[in-house]
């Protein structure tokens, strides 16, 4: 197993498996199954032997296992080998190594620029509007 530069507040083991909404801060670490959704300001490593089927919306996010599903990152997404992902991701930084696969689309903004463009916008659309009572 390669050290993680991360302090793990929380681990799920090789021979389990886990069901539902998963949210929590620091770090967490998965080396067994998860489905369902995923929620957090933190960092998910996702181990060589995990295999996750879920929506995740993350700050980091680095995969060396098998995970399925749409990620929105605020800050990075990393896949390390012999990592896999199937699913749409929406980061503003991406790290692939080499020998990784990655099915799906990706969207590389900066994601805290396009909030505000969307304020703009959404600004703009009311202008001029009256409402009537």
């Amino acid at each position: 197993m390669k050290k993680s530069k991360y302090e793990i507040n929380a681990f799920l083991g090789k021979d389990t498996e886990f069901e539902g909404k998963l949210s929590f801060t620091g770090a967490v670490r998965i080396d067994g199954k998860l489905s369902g959704e995923i929620f957090s300001n933190g960092t998910l490593i996702v181990g060589e032997s995990a295999v996750i089927k879920a929506q995740i919306h993350i700050a980091d996010m680095v995969i060396s296992g098998e995970v399925h599903g749409d990620i929105f990152a605020e800050k990075k997404i990393e896949i390390t080998v012999p990592g896999k992902l199937f699913g749409n991701i929406k980061t503003p930084k991406l790290v692939l190594e080499e020998g990784v696969i990655f099915e799906g689309n990706c969207k590389m903004k900066d994601l805290k620029e396009e909030t505000n463009n969307d304020r703009a916008v959404s600004q703009k659309q009311t202008e001029g509007l009256s409402v009537l009572k």
